[in-house]
């Protein structure tokens, strides 16, 4: 998928941010560029607030991408976070992100599938922000949410769902551009989620909200393409802009809705 394609480009935006290949770092630095969810730091607090993230608190990140919203968290409350993620790429970016912020102490970061499941001590809480779409075993990846958490513990996600039936060249995008086979509506996602055993589900449909983001992201980037090209070539542009240009007409169709939503 182009997004987390080239992931190394972030140094070139610190590079030319003026900020050297071994420069201490603070998270402010990262957050335009390490977020690749929707609404960056926005999206974070409001994880933030939902679970009432503490100092001392275990955190579970699943798809971590960058660490960005590991070190986010760490760095605002104080909590301790294992931030996974399968591609090996991201992960060794955001380890050296992370180390280089000084959150090490906070922050651990794993290169692993979390269907493999989970045999460390509960989690008081999980997070992820746009990852469950690509993993189309859901019954599988909620039972080891639920098995990580302690009891009574709480699980924010944002991801998408689906409004109705694609059409074929729909589904083709989905599966070879954004790497989603299977979107369930936002009544499956619920059942889903009842099954594994959660209670108090809530979902908040932000559809409206992410179409929005999704189309203003693309003018943006578009509007900045000549920046774009200088700091990351040619090549990555296209590959972004055809992604970023796929999914905000996923949206504007009325294919793709957005999920939020918590679970205990």
């Amino acid at each position: 998928m182009k997004l987390y394609d080239q992931v190394h480009r972030i140094y070139n935006d610190l590079a030319a941010a003026g900020v050297g290949a071994a420069d201490p770092l603070v998270v402010d630095q990262l957050t335009p560029f390490d977020q690749y969810h929707y609404f960056g730091t926005s999206a974070v607090d409001a994880a933030i607030k939902s679970l009432h993230l503490q100092p001392g608190m275990r955190v579970l990140d699943i798809g971590s991408g960058l660490g960005g919203p590991a070190r986010y968290i760490a760095d605002r409350c104080g909590a301790r976070v294992v931030a996974i993620d399968l591609q090996r790429d991201l992960h060794e970016v955001a380890t050296d992100l992370t180390s280089r912020c000084g959150l090490t102490d906070l922050v651990e970061h794993r290169c692993a599938d979390i269907l493999g499941g989970w045999d460390d001590e509960p989690f008081d809480a999980i997070v992820s922000f746009l990852c469950f779409l690509h993993i189309p075993n859901r019954a599988r990846l909620f039972e080891v949410c639920r098995r990580a958490l302690r009891a009574g513990g709480r699980m924010y996600i944002e991801d998408y769902g689906r409004q109705r039936q694609p059409t074929d060249d729909e589904a083709e995008a989905l599966r070879v551009k954004v790497h989603c086979v299977d979107l369930p509506t936002p009544a499956e996602y619920l059942a889903e989620l009842y099954r594994a055993g959660f209670e108090d589900v809530d979902l908040h449909d932000v559809t409206e909200d992410w179409q929005s983001f999704t189309a203003s992201r693309l003018d943006m980037f578009r509007g900045a393409r000549d920046r774009n090209v200088t700091v990351y070539g040619g090549d990555v542009v296209d590959g972004l802009d055809d992604f970023y240009a796929t999914v905000a007409g996923l949206f504007e169709v009325g294919l793709i809705a957005g999920l939020q939503i918590t679970a205990r």
